[in-house]
């Protein structure tokens, strides 16, 4: 059981109106379940139940998401020694998203998690043969790429994220499709270690320049380009290539690619990231 205070507040709107059971998710909007409100308590399945001050706790959480233990409500964050990073879920209309040090990894303004990776999916498509994801993050792109792919490889450096992610019902997929090969470890060290053309497609998706700049590196995309097929395409996600910053990062990848040997550079602003050919 998930809640966060989009769920919750069915529960506490069904109380003020005197109502002994309440329809509610406990998997962060994928599905929906009846409960039983009683005075002092909210009763779930198999046993579990939470208390009111709980309910409340989470109703006052913009953005946390909690899963329940026993009847304890635990906020799903985590710190990881090795990165010295703070992770932790952060609720929307739709899927989660992952907060890396208080900075969401998902587009949400005007939008939802579900949506960005939609779209940066689609400016590849078709996903066929073999998808390389270089960061898995909470899984959505090798989710989605394995719709169609006949196999998806996702790299995520920190192993902390994927427990993040085991926690979190929305990623479910990321664990049990067959078609989707998990591989943990430095995204650009990863890539070193494939063959020469063994991708169709692949989602390039790192943090933020200053957390992970060997990822925008013209090495980087010299190995990149190594692995894709020919005719094969890449997604790169910059970020708001309208913004300053966004052209200022969009304009130093585009030639970086080119060096790396890709033939043409298309922006997707839509997506947030360029599309390059090999």
């Amino acid at each position: 059981v998930v809640l966060s205070h989009v769920q919750v507040k069915p529960l506490l709107d069904a109380r003020e109106q005197g109502e002994a059971t309440a329809a509610v998710s406990l998997d962060l909007g994928l599905t929906s379940t009846e409960v039983s409100l009683q005075g002092d308590r909210v009763l779930l399945p198999g046993g579990q139940w939470l208390s009111w001050e709980s309910i409340h706790e989470i109703q006052q959480s913009e953005t946390g998401c909690f899963e329940v233990v026993g009847h304890e409500a635990q906020k799903i964050q985590e710190f990881s020694d090795e990165l010295n990073r703070f992770y932790s879920l952060m609720p929307t209309r739709r899927a989660p998203t992952l907060l890396v040090s208080g900075i969401p990894m998902h587009r949400i303004k005007g939008t939802n998690p579900t949506q960005d990776t939609l779209r940066k999916i689609r400016t590849v498509a078709p996903m066929a043969g073999q998808v390389l994801d270089t960061c898995t993050g909470l899984g959505y792109t090798a989710i989605e790429a394995a719709k169609t792919a006949e196999r998806v490889i996702t790299i995520e450096l920190d192993p902390t994220v994927l427990g993040i992610a085991r926690l979190n019902p929305w990623s479910l997929l990321l664990f049990e499709n067959p078609r989707i090969e998990q591989m943990t470890g430095d995204a650009f060290d990863v890539v070193t270690s494939f063959e020469d053309g063994v991708f169709a497609r692949i989602i390039h998706d790192p943090p933020m320049f200053s957390l992970a700049g060997e990822l925008y590196s013209r090495a980087c995309y010299e190995e990149l380009y190594r692995v894709l097929k020919r005719k094969g395409r890449l997604f790169h996600y910059i970020g708001d290539l309208e913004s300053r910053s966004g052209r200022n990062v969009a304009r130093g990848v585009a030639r970086r690619l080119q060096e790396a040997g890709f033939s043409r550079i298309v922006r997707k602003p839509g997506a947030f990231g360029l599309v390059a050919y090999r």
